[in-house]
């Protein structure tokens, strides 16, 4: 599906195809100012789409009871991860080079064909398959973040991003608990078909609210994929920023990974619907997404960044010591406090780096990133199995300690210099 997917795309591309020019200025509508109803439009987008990569976490426990037996089941959240930063490798950077309007429909109509393979998946492995794919085409989210930062003026750019990271937010934290909800009274196919039809109802907003647009580099689909080695290479901020990112999304996998299977244990004794819940307590986060990119506008986005790494390891800490459902709650709300505020802050780093790569920019980090998550869900897999919620609790103090220290050594090289 994303072969086809990605041929459709260079066939719609003069610049990938070979043709040679980009859009004249005649092919291109006039691009309208960033206002509110367009925001609006793209932060809904945006959550909508990327909240797909989420549903499977709470209804966890619920599937494998459908599959007894069959250990794979663990791996369907790994392979949602895996999926989408392979979306995020191979299709984000088409956003430099060609209308990404066109490209931003095709993949929310991709995004609807995967909901179906998952929801009619026959078998655990077709499930692990369809989850990689459902991740993949969720990717669009990451056409439009760079998109709404290229249409916003550069001195709201921070806040713009903000907003449509808000949406987004408001899609990874909802997700959760409509997923908990459906797969308790309905059952957990019904969640994935019941996302089609909203990927669809997103494909034709967005056809109709978004402008029009020009590549941004005329370069060769090929070339574009070398030159992410080159942009790695070339800019230590975006490398900085990836690698903290990483490591704290890292954390934050490991947290929602497990805690459906954490609140069925003994001392709990509660379903997927109550862990989806706790998506509803996480959304502060979406508070703290536009009032972190007015505070990297206002005050630097390193500042907001340190801040955040500091709230997710507080966050684990709180896991480790306060053993209750109340502990539990407090600790959601710093570590979705404190990652997202840091997406925000490092996001606005990276796109004032180079304004005609903001894709492959994106691309980047956010491979990064959910590579991050996918080795948290995967270890966090693996700690639980071995010993339960301490040994997760010390993976994801470890790697929001590694967040910290890349921070406080990143400042002492910068008071060096």
């Amino acid at each position: 599906m994303r072969k086809a997917l990605l041929a459709y795309m260079v066939r719609q591309s003069p610049v990938i195809a070979g043709k040679g020019r980009e859009m004249s200025t005649s092919d291109i509508a006039a691009t309208p100012a960033l206002g509110r109803g367009l925001t609006f439009a793209m932060a809904l987008a945006c959550g909508v789409a990327v909240a797909n990569i989420y549903y499977n976490q709470p209804m966890l426990g619920v599937i494998e009871a459908d599959f007894p037996g069959a250990g794979i089941t663990g791996m369907i959240p790994t392979a949602t991860q895996l999926g989408y930063a392979a979306g995020l490798l191979l299709l984000v950077p088409l956003g430099d080079l060609m209308d990404r309007r066109r490209l931003i429909v095709v993949q929310f109509v991709v995004l609807a064909l995967a909901l179906v393979a998952a929801g009619l998946a026959p078998t655990p492995a077709t499930l692990v398959i369809a989850s990689g794919l459902v991740g993949a085409a969720s990717t669009v989210a990451q056409q439009i973040v760079p998109f709404a930062a290229g249409l916003a003026t550069p001195e709201r750019r921070g806040a713009a991003i903000g907003t449509v990271m808000g949406g987004l937010l408001c899609g990874v934290l909802f997700s959760r608990t409509l997923a908990g909800f459906v797969a308790t009274h309905a059952g957990w196919r019904d969640m994935f078909l019941i996302a089609v039809p909203m990927a669809l109802a997103l494909a034709a907003l967005m056809a109709v609210a978004l402008p029009r647009t020009a590549p941004h580099a005329p370069i060769p689909y090929a070339r574009a994929l070398v030159s992410l080695g080159h942009l790695w290479r070339d800019e230590g901020v975006l490398r900085e920023a990836a690698i903290k990112q990483a490591a704290l999304f890292a954390s934050f996998s490991v947290f929602w990974t497990i805690l459906a299977l954490h609140l069925q244990e003994p001392a709990y004794r509660l379903g997927a619907d109550v862990a989806g819940l706790f998506g509803v307590v996480g959304a502060v986060g979406v508070v703290a997404a536009p009032l972190s990119g007015r505070l990297a506008d206002r005050y630097g986005a390193r500042l907001v960044v340190f801040l955040g790494a500091a709230l997710a390891l507080a966050a684990w800490a709180i896991f480790g010591f306060w053993g209750t459902l109340a502990g539990l709650v407090v600790g959601v709300v710093l570590l979705d406090l404190g990652v997202q505020g840091s997406l925000i802050s490092n996001q606005h780093m990276i796109y004032a780096l180079r304004p005609e790569a903001r894709s492959r920019l994106n691309t980047i980090f956010m491979t990064a990133m959910f590579l991050g998550g996918a080795a948290g869900s995967a270890g966090a897999t693996v700690a639980w199995n071995w010993a339960g919620w301490s040994a997760v609790v010390a993976y994801g103090v470890g790697l929001a300690a590694l967040a910290v220290v890349i921070d406080l050594a990143a400042l002492h090289r910068r008071l060096k210099a």
